[in-house]
């Protein structure tokens, strides 16, 4: 079962194969300012800056009609939320982003930030990464990661860094490049230990609501919880993780949720994805540069989603 999500992006998808999708709303203000101003609304977001948005969802899965992170992303999802996090509005479906932009003559003029789009019709969308890399969702049971451009793409469009957006509408979104369910993630009202995770998200530059979604998870805010394994605590730190962050009481809260920070923000800064450092932070970086993304322990592929879900319930 895809559900009604699913099923609506596919019929757009069969309209656009079949050539009777409209054009986006926006598409028509969007071009008449690119022509009365010679500039456009994406002035100021780079080919550079849309691979570093994508490179957020490394490790996300692959869910057909998903455009929620949380529960996975296809491959058009991707695409539309690495843009959107920048604050460019980009089409839902692969064959309407094939027409977005402007075009791009071979992969030998391609730049960082562009769209690939394969087939005819086209079925399947990534970003360009350059050095004939890109990263895109592949496919069910996959997930969001880098490939090679395994085939030459139908069609390849440039959104930014060029003076014609072909009907893109964008605003330029003031916040730091970073997932949407990152952002605005100050306000945790009537959730336990509150203070104590602005207090550590802001030293450690993390989000507050993910250290309370990791806790939920892992505990259920229960700061005297010890798990069968004998990791310790609200956030279920093992003693030796505990030791090697600075942690010597892992059944203090404060102390716990300082280690936890600590150890969120490297993570979140080697691997620079949500779902891999959560990963890493079940399962170990080590296991996860082992396998190239989120290891198969059926304990690691349900423990993402989960804290992923309690992040989105936060708002």
């Amino acid at each position: 079962m895809i559900g009604v999500q699913g099923v609506m992006s596919r019929i757009s998808e069969l309209k656009a194969q079949l050539g009777i999708t409209p054009p986006a709303p926006n598409a028509a203000f969007a071009g008449a300012l690119t022509e009365a101003t010679g500039k456009t609304a994406t002035s100021g977001v780079t080919g550079r800056s849309v691979v570093d948005a994508a490179k957020k969802y490394l490790g996300t899965p692959y869910v057909f009609g998903s455009t929620d992170p949380a529960k996975g992303l296809d491959c058009s999802a991707l695409v539309q939320r690495a843009y959107k996090d920048l604050g460019v509005d980009l089409p839902r479906t692969s064959q309407e982003q094939a027409r977005a932009g402007t075009k791009v003559d071979g992969l030998k003029n391609a730049k960082p930030g562009d769209i690939l789009a394969f087939d005819s019709p086209v079925d399947h969308v990534a970003i360009y990464l350059g050095d004939n890399k890109m990263i895109a969702a592949p496919k069910p049971g996959d997930h969001v990661k880098i490939q090679s451009v395994y085939e030459t793409p139908t069609h390849i469009r440039r959104v930014v860094g060029t003076e014609a957006a072909g009907g893109i509408s964008a605003s330029i979104a003031p916040a730091a490049v970073r997932p949407a369910s990152l952002q605005n993630s100050t306000s945790l009202a009537g959730v336990p230990y509150a203070d104590m995770f602005l207090k550590a998200g802001a030293k450690y530059d993390v989000s507050p609501k993910l250290l309370a979604a990791v806790a939920k998870v892992e505990s259920g805010y229960n700061p005297k919880a010890v798990s069968p394994a004998g990791a310790q605590g609200l956030m279920q730190l093992m003693p030796a993780t505990a030791r090697g962050l600075g942690v010597h009481n892992s059944f203090d809260p404060q102390q716990a949720i300082n280690g936890a920070a600590k150890l969120l923000s490297s993570h979140l800064k080697e691997f620079k994805s949500l779902p891999l450092a959560l990963a890493a932070y079940n399962a170990g970086g080590g296991n996860v540069h082992k396998y190239g993304g989120i290891p198969p322990f059926s304990e690691t592929q349900a423990y993402v989603p989960k804290v992923q879900k309690a992040l989105a319930a936060l708002g």
